[in-house]
């Protein structure tokens, strides 16, 4: 009897001892480890949200786990240009678009510059029509191709086509457009926002994500009603002072995430090649020519389409092939997700249309100096402040002049005014000087052509890299007293190049390409403020925290 009370007292004793350690274990996380302090206590104090799990996969995205691969691994170079040199680079995990931006998506953002901007309004006008794709890249001396012209970007037959006669420019301030809308939306879903914000918004009342983490109380012209909407469905607390916490989202919330952007070269690259399914432990089996399997362009099932594997020009005269099975499905783009996605799940990285870039073209990517996530095109700046030390908000929109004379829009009301980095950001720094990085190593005196000549900085200071390569500087200007546009060409014949730092790079091949441009590793470049009818764009988003969504497991 003795042993039975006994045993009943260690049980009883257990379980107080398991409940006690339960009920530690399930506060540990809101207990700070260094101090022992309480986190997100009701009384105030340190406010972080301890239970975030991983980053949401951003909307139209698909998650692409990073890893080592060889860049510029090329199987045909009949070019011989040096374009292409292997070099082995290691990408982080990211997330990119599954498919290119349409014309449906761009529409969408069209109609929202058009209703918080009327171009009717003098001083929103270029806002809107900067914006505008140049649907004139369909024209053809001796073609007849008005019909595209007409209707390529707005017809619903074309809504699913990827958008095309966009700028470098232009598909950069689609991403910052579509960063603001996707925060905007998750902040509205978790009640830091009135529900629907978005149709009231008007010039000047807009919603940033810099502005929002920085100055949130400005946001929407500083507006309340949207900002602390009063029938949120979050609980207003209250700390010992009397002061309400937690009324808006900081980064340590986790709900507002990196931006969207343009992927980078090495990015776009491996996550084209899709080589997850050549991996053999830890090396890669064979190479792949092509984002799919094999060295060929066709494929020997022909149950729903024809057997070619991706939209591109098979020969001189033939866009498509003979109608029929053989026929790759269209003459001029295909709507996206027609053909077969490679095995990150990823459409159309292979022909429809190549593709914007992040990075500033040069013929060599620099290994030497860097092999980890890299970009050539940083450049780096910082808010600018007012004497009381808050941030500067944008109240007039800040208008670009192009080299080709269109006026687009860099700065919008409601966003925080900006300026490059300076000597008090930079002293005694060993990773950057500068803010203008897109021709570090590349230009300087030991690269020039002019080496022994007297090398000086450009105008106002800033790096000149012309010796380097002497491309052809068109000038245009604005006349003070008419307000006319004056463009001069620059007629010299001693120009050599057409390579400077805004020209990009763009990405695989198109309908107007040989399947030669359908190998991920090849790379071409095109000047940032002009469009074609062959080269659209897809946004990426960085991954933050682990760098693999699921723990690995061993293989057998």
């Amino acid at each position: 009897m003795r042993n039975v009370i006994n045993f009943k007292l260690l049980a009883a004793a257990a379980l107080i001892v398991t409940a006690f350690s339960c009920k530690r274990s399930s506060n540990s996380s809101n207990t700070d480890s260094a101090t022992g302090w309480a986190i997100n206590d009701k009384q105030g104090g340190f406010q972080y949200n301890t239970k975030f799990e991983e980053q949401e996969t951003p909307p139209g995205t698909v998650f692409v786990e990073g890893g080592t691969f060889t860049m510029g691994k090329v199987q045909d170079d009949p070019m011989h240009d040096w374009n292409n040199t292997p070099t082995q680079q290691h990408v982080q995990s990211f997330y990119i678009d599954e498919a290119e931006i349409t014309n449906a998506n761009y529409l969408m953002y069209l109609d929202y510059l058009k209703s918080v901007y009327p171009p009717e309004n003098p001083e929103y006008t270029n806002i809107y029509y900067g914006a505008l794709p140049d649907t004139l890249v369909w024209r053809n001396r001796l073609g007849y191709n008005e019909m595209m012209t007409e209707n390529y970007l707005r017809h619903p037959a074309y809504g699913n086509y990827p958008v095309v006669g966009v700028s470098w420019i232009q598909a950069v301030e689609y991403a910052s457009w579509r960063t603001d809308r996707v925060s905007e939306m998750t902040l509205q879903e978790a009640g830091y926002l009135e529900r629907d914000s978005q149709y009231t918004a008007e010039a000047g009342s807009t919603f940033n994500t810099d502005t929002y983490i920085n100055a949130p109380s400005r946001t929407y012209g500083g507006n309340d009603s949207i900002i602390n909407p009063v029938k949120s469905r979050r609980r207003v607390q209250v700390n010992a002072k009397g002061d309400t916490i937690n009324t808006y989202a900081k980064r340590e919330s986790g709900l507002i995430g990196p931006k969207y952007r343009l992927p980078t070269e090495a990015e776009w690259e491996y996550a084209a090649l899709g080589m997850s399914e050549l991996r053999n432990y830890n090396i890669y089996r064979g190479r792949k020519k092509y984002p799919w399997d094999g060295q060929y362009t066709r494929s020997g099932s022909r149950a729903t389409r024809g057997d070619q594997l991706a939209n591109f020009k098979q020969s001189k005269g033939d866009y498509g092939g003979i109608a029929g099975w053989s026929d790759d499905g269209a003459d001029i783009t295909q709507e996206v997700k027609y053909y077969e996605p490679n095995d990150f799940g990823i459409y159309d990285m292979a022909g429809n249309v190549a593709e914007w870039v992040a990075d500033v073209y040069r013929p060599i990517v620099d290994d030497e100096f860097n092999d980890f996530n890299y970009y050539r095109g940083n450049t780096y700046y910082k808010n600018e402040i007012n004497d009381d030390g808050t941030v500067k908000i944008v109240q007039e929109t800040v208008y670009d002049t192009l080299s080709n004379g269109k006026i687009v829009a860099r700065v919008l009301p409601g966003e925080i005014a900006t300026t490059e980095i300076d000597g008090d950001d930079t002293y005694l720094r060993t990773n950057f000087d500068r803010s203008d990085n897109r021709n570090f190593r590349d230009g300087d005196q030991k690269s020039s052509r002019y080496y022994r000549d007297n090398f000086e900085d450009g105008e106002d200071g800033k790096f000149d890299t012309r010796k380097m390569y002497n491309s052809p500087k068109h000038r245009i200007e604005r006349d003070s007293a008419s307000g006319e546009i004056i463009k001069e060409y620059d007629e010299s014949s001693r120009r050599t190049s057409l390579i400077n730092d805004e020209a990009r790079v763009i990405k695989g091949g198109s309908w107007r390409d040989r399947s030669y441009w359908l190998d991920p590793a090849q790379r071409r470049y095109f000047p940032q403020d002009m469009a074609t009818d062959y080269i659209g764009f897809r946004c990426a988003v960085s991954r933050v925290g682990s760098k693999a969504k699921n723990d690995k497991k061993t293989r057998n």
